[in-house]
């Protein structure tokens, strides 16, 4: 488990087109926010607003992807902090998904069975794809090089890669068959609080069960 001193505030990403139109997402780099995507934004910053107020002391991070900054914008607007002062990472990204990444869902499981694993919700890993591990490795070395941060934080990640990183903040055990630790299934649109290796849900979202 890697604790810090200061809170971080961990969100997924509002609903995009790729969800909506049930295509496996992975770690595209730019599939942008619907309506429904951005009211979802808009609900995250109004409960993190709620929670801490107007201009927070709250460093900015996201994944890089367009879904993420997008989400970030909304929700920095709300609680009055510039967009522009954000950090982006790489290692903040979904899970890659190989060839089966912007595939349909229904297309990919016509051919090889279910890709979710039911009993963790957890998104089977493409032939070609990232490793459970792998993502588990990549957001332990992020955690690691920025744990001197002594302020609270937002990040805004992905449904796969964000329940890793929560999963590894809480000490969770490794996932059967994933080989990796993993927190639980939140929906598009959620913000939890993590201080001290301890969740707490700030905003429970309404989005989908598709990353």
């Amino acid at each position: 488990m890697i604790t810090r001193r200061g809170r971080d505030f961990i969100a997924r990403h509002g609903e995009t087109v790729f969800n909506a139109a049930g295509r496996l997402q992975g770690d595209h780099p730019h599939t942008p926010l619907t309506r429904a995507g951005f009211r979802q934004a808009d609900e995250m910053g109004e409960a993190l607003h709620h929670f801490l107020g107007d201009k927070p002391a709250l460093t900015l991070w996201a994944s890089p992807t367009g879904r993420a900054l997008q989400t970030l914008a909304v929700i920095a607007e709300h609680v009055g902090l510039d967009w522009h002062q954000a950090k982006t990472d790489p290692r903040l990204t979904e899970i890659g998904m190989g060839s089966w990444g912007g595939r349909y869902y229904r297309d990919v499981i016509a051919e090889v069975g279910d890709v979710i694993d039911r009993p963790s919700g957890l998104l089977i890993s493409a032939p070609d794809g990232e490793l459970y591990p792998q993502i588990a490795e990549r957001v332990s070395a992020w955690l690691a090089e920025t744990n001197d941060d002594p302020s609270d934080r937002l990040v805004i990640m992905h449904g796969i890669s964000s329940r890793l990183m929560r999963g590894v903040m809480t000490g969770q055990p490794a996932v059967d068959r994933f080989g990796a630790p993993a927190a639980g299934h939140l929906p598009q649109g959620s913000l939890v609080m993590i201080e001290g290796g301890v969740e707490t849900i700030v905003h429970l979202g309404g989005g989908g069960e598709t990353v």
